[in-house]
């Protein structure tokens, strides 16, 4: 998205920073943040995107070697790609299709703080995990990962932009906002609120 930004806007420098880390963005001088999960920085000004839907995903060689889960309760005795920043993530919400809520502890061998080492980590066969579907797409329409419980829900994300409120007003952040704001909601798996 921001290389399509910069062919239709070539005289806007980008300057991108990728982390899964909560920033101060004021004190960091950066203009604006996606932000995935609930937003509790009030002095920003929000512009949502709408929900980040997911799906409990795992590799066909994992699948081989470790054995495919036959109810949500298997997944205690499965490994999991875990995510160590997100707190809640020893455990795995699913919603039944009576919308009953399952409540399952995961565990694994490997524990990842970035959301592309968790994607690299599910294709690789290191585990089973949740991942949101603009991530992992691509793998799932290759057959480098499969969907696990389809009928099974997992809770959508909220999908946000951040913005320094005394930067909003600048023409090319607008410009930026504006942009992300119409291509963001094109991701497979990103549906209004």
């Amino acid at each position: 998205m921001i290389f399509d930004f910069q062919d239709r806007y070539p005289d806007i420098r980008i300057d991108l920073n990728l982390t899964d880390e909560r920033i101060d963005l004021a004190r960091e001088g950066i203009d604006i943040a996606l932000r995935l999960g609930p937003i509790a920085d009030d002095a920003m000004k929000l512009v949502s995107i709408g929900k980040s839907h997911r799906r409990l995903v795992g590799s066909p060689d994992y699948f081989r070697r470790k054995g495919r889960p036959t109810s949500p309760a298997d997944l205690a005795q499965h490994d999991s790609v875990v995510m160590s920043n997100i707190s809640g993530s020893d455990q795995l919400i699913l919603f039944a299709p009576d919308g009953m809520r399952l409540v399952v502890p995961v565990s694994g061998m490997l524990r990842v703080d970035h959301g592309l080492a968790a994607r690299a980590a599910l294709a690789a066969g290191r585990g089973i995990g949740p991942a949101h579907l603009w991530l992992v797409q691509d793998l799932l329409d290759a057959g480098t990962l499969e969907v696990l419980f389809d009928e099974y829900d997992l809770e959508a994300v909220p999908v946000s932009l951040l913005v320094v409120p005394e930067r909003a007003g600048v023409a090319r952040v607008r410009l930026l906002v504006d942009f992300l704001v119409t291509e963001l909601k094109k991701l497979p798996g990103i549906a209004a609120d």
